[in-house]
């Protein structure tokens, strides 16, 4: 066992920081003697390391509460995804460090703008959110998995929705017809795949625009830009009350 003091050494995050940890439930010591000390043992060392590896990540504390206290929680395969992301932010740095040298190097006049580009890290971190973070949601995902056969039909369904959005992209995204198919939308994932909170239609249309896969096929599906469309009418609809 080790005291709050000892841990704090040991990790470098300060005492305050892990009392503040024990108030949320994030981290709450293993023991605490009848003078009030906090003691911690290899278990709860082991889940401040995820807690720490998730906040590398740019996790906030609510969702990383979320994902380790999640019953279906998976130590091994939620390393793998850290893994995957941090190898991610870890290309991510190492360009903005080559950008940065070639600008001392040749002046500010360097215009390179794509190493700021981070969609396919925030892919991957939606991708971790929508499997630990929101739990039932991704529960209510599993309950209503079909066969492949019906999985394909709602998957063609889908992208006829998204060629109704596409053949009003030349409107402004804010007209009626336009919302009431963004509500369509939203009413189908729910249907088919999981309750779609404004929240949760709002990262899938970030995720529509820019991830290249989605973008690729809803642009197949509705016309060139249609994605981007798609995301513009999602943020109309979600800004309303």
């Amino acid at each position: 066992m080790r005291t709050v003091k000892e841990v704090s050494k040991l990790t470098g995050i300060s005492v305050r920081t892990l009392h503040h940890y024990d108030a949320i439930g994030l981290l709450k010591p293993t023991k605490v003697t009848k003078a009030g000390y906090r003691l911690y043992d290899d278990t709860a060392l082991s889940r401040l390391q995820s807690i720490l590896l998730f906040r590398e990540l740019q996790f906030p504390l609510k969702e990383i509460k979320e994902i380790l206290d999640s019953p279906g929680f998976d130590p091994e395969e939620a390393l793998e995804q850290q893994i995957q992301l941090l190898q991610l932010q870890y290309q991510h740095i190492g360009k903005l460090i080559s950008l940065a040298r070639e600008i001392q190097k040749k002046g500010v006049s360097t215009m390179e703008f794509q190493v700021f580009d981070k969609s396919e890290m925030e892919r991957y971190k939606a991708e971790a959110k929508a499997r630990w973070g929101d739990t039932r949601a991704y529960q209510e995902y599993e309950q209503k998995q079909e066969s492949g056969q019906k999985l394909k039909r709602a998957e063609d369904q889908m992208m006829e929705l998204f060629a109704e959005i596409g053949a009003l992209r030349e409107l402004p995204p804010e007209r009626q017809e336009v919302q009431e198919k963004v509500g369509a939308l939203r009413a189908f994932i729910t249907s088919h795949y999981y309750n779609c909170t404004k929240e949760i239609l709002k990262e899938l249309g970030e995720m529509y625009a820019g991830d290249e896969r989605f973008r690729r096929s809803i642009d197949r599906a509705g016309g060139e830009g249609t994605a981007v469309f798609a995301k513009r009418a999602i943020e109309v609809y979600c800004s309303k009350e």
